[in-house]
C-alpha cells in the first residue's frame, strides 16, 4: 500500500490516499447535517456556511449508470486518441451519507452492472503529468468475486 500512497492523483484535492486505500473527501454542514463532494464552501440545504472537511468513504452502491462509448471532447484528456480509445462505465455511486458521486467504473460490461450493486473506490490511470509520470484518478469497481479473493 506504501506505493499507492506515493501515487501521483489527478484532482488529488477529492481524495486522501491512506494505508487502508483510497477515500473520498467532502465536507458536512455542522448546522445540518448536509454532506457534499466535492467540498463545499455553503450549504444548499439551510443555507449556512459552518462546513467541514470530512471523509465520505470508499464504499457506496451504484445508484445509475452507462457506457461511456466514444472519445470526450475538450477539456476531458486522459492522452487517449481516437485510434486507441476504449469504452469505459460511466455511474452515480451513492455513499452511506447519501451523497452521490459521479465517477468512472472500472467495468464497461452491461452484464457485469446492476443498479443497487455494492461498489469500491479504487484508482486507475489516466494520463501523464507534465513530468511525462503517470497520473491516477478515482473510479469504482464491483467488490471482487468471492472466488477471486
Amino acid at each position: 500500500m506504501s506505493n499507492l500512497m506515493q501515487t501521483n492523483l489527478a484532482g488529488g484535492h477529492l481524495l486522501r490516499v491512506g494505508a487502508q486505500g483510497p477515500s473520498l473527501l467532502g465536507s458536512r454542514c455542522r448546522q445540518c447535517g448536509e454532506c457534499y463532494f466535492p467540498i463545499a464552501d455553503n450549504c444548499t440545504r439551510c443555507s449556512g456556511s459552518d462546513l467541514e472537511s470530512c471523509e465520505i468513504g470508499r464504499e457506496g452502491r451504484l445508484w445509475s449508470w452507462t457506457i461511456q462509448g466514444f472519445l470526450p471532447k475538450a477539456p476531458y484528456n486522459s492522452g487517449e486518441s481516437e485510434v486507441d480509445f476504449q469504452p469505459y462505465g460511466v455511474g452515480y455511486v451513492e455513499m452511506p451519507c447519501g451523497v452521490k458521486v459521479e465517477s468512472r467504473l472500472t467495468v464497461a460490461d452491461p452484464q457485469q452492472l446492476r443498479i443497487g450493486m455494492p461498489m469500491q473506490l479504487t484508482l486507475v490511470r489516466y494520463g501523464r503529468n507534465a513530468a511525462g509520470e503517470p497520473l491516477h484518478t478515482f473510479a469504482f469497481a464491483p467488490p471482487a468475486a468471492e472466488g477471486d479473493q
